[in-house]
């Protein structure tokens, strides 16, 4: 009973993603150049500071992307990259963004943690 109670506190499996450090420099670059910080608050990029999307400077261990999607690798570079595709309905626009560079800007956001 009491192994089963533990096993019901653990975090979820993927609550944490770990990426290479050069993958999370070049998301932020592309955050930054694709104009992320005109809507999201955003570390390591000092303007502009946007307030019309989520502050997403602790954005690793936060629950559904965009409350809905489960928070994956897969699922996040996809919203980057499409929001509308991804989620629709979301007011996000699609960004002019490769896959890759998806892939990069979805690194970055989960190198930022508020631990």
């Amino acid at each position: 009973m009491l192994a089963a109670m533990a096993a019901a506190c653990k975090a979820p499996a993927e609550s944490r993603h770990d990426f290479d450090d050069k993958a999370a420099e070049r998301g932020r670059i592309v955050a930054a150049a694709a104009g992320c910080a005109a809507c999201h608050r955003l570390p390591g990029i000092d303007w502009p500071q946007g307030r019309a999307g989520p502050d997403l400077t602790a954005f690793d261990g936060r629950g559904p992307i965009a409350g809905a999607l489960p928070n994956t690798p897969g699922n996040l570079a996809a919203f980057v990259r499409n929001a509308p595709a991804a989620k629709p309905g979301s007011t996000m626009p699609a960004m002019p963004i490769t896959p890759s560079e998806a892939r990069d800007v979805a690194a970055y956001l989960y190198g930022i943690a508020d631990d």
